[in-house]
């Protein structure tokens, strides 16, 4: 299949499956599409082993989830529960993708999580975001680029965050477009799974509890394995 590719981008969010981005970094999306910074959604999976709606389903939800946040988006159809089997593709893909877009910063899962498409998501995004900046690797997928920052967000569980993003002014547009995946979180769930029962209300404590932490309404956090930079704005000018 021949993949339509964004040429340029300022962020790349990427997933294992559509909806995976929306639940952990959907305000953040939102909130940078609104100050006009490019963001683009890379789903890995076509969640196609899902228990609730189809392929064709997702793709529709996802689309309009995208349409919502303000976001771009493309799916790369590898097969779910296989990314373990298609490492040397997926790897290809990825590191061409960082390649031709040459994103500021990358977002990938958090790899400590209850499902294994997301840690080894994460793994791949890891290897990508390394290897793309090296360019005897895979000299034919376009120049190296190096300085790209590799930050995870959470899906499921709570994890102490590295920082946070402020996502008040955008919560309405990630609920909305966590509302678009209606065969996953709405009444048109045929199966029960941990997704149906509570799991937006979970979601928006948790957002909730990352904000009351630092004095918002909602927030969203992020890890990352490198010390962030200290700014002189965080000391600079008095009270008054």
């Amino acid at each position: 299949m021949e993949r339509k590719r964004i040429k340029l981008t300022d962020v790349l969010a990427i997933g294992a499956h559509p909806d995976d981005v929306e639940i952990g970094m959907g305000g953040a999306i939102a909130t940078w599409a609104a100050h006009e910074i490019q963001v683009h959604i890379v789903d890995l999976t076509e969640g196609e082993m899902s228990s609730n709606g189809t392929v064709e389903t997702r793709r529709i939800e996802a689309s309009r989830a995208a349409e919502v946040l303000g976001a771009t988006r493309e799916n790369a159809q590898f097969p779910d529960r296989g990314l373990q089997n298609v490492r040397t593709e997926a790897l290809a893909f990825l590191v061409e993708l960082i390649r031709t877009q040459r994103p500021k910063a990358v977002f990938a899962p958090f790899p400590h999580d209850r499902h294994p498409d997301h840690a080894h998501a994460s793994s791949l995004v890891k290897e990508a975001v390394f290897s793309a900046g090296i360019q005897k690797f895979a000299p034919d997928a376009g120049r190296s680029i190096k300085g790209v920052s590799l930050y995870y967000y959470m899906i499921n569980g709570f994890h102490n965050p590295d920082f946070v993003v402020d996502i008040g002014s955008s919560y309405e547009k990630k609920k909305q477009s966590l509302l678009a995946y209606t065969t996953q979180f709405g009444e048109s769930s045929d199966v029960q799974t941990p997704l149906t029962y509570g799991y937006l209300e979970a979601l928006e404590g948790r957002d909730r509890l990352m904000g009351k932490e630092v004095g918002l309404t909602f927030a969203e956090g992020f890890l990352t394995e490198k010390p962030l930079l200290f700014s002189m704005d965080m000391v600079r000018g008095g009270q008054g």
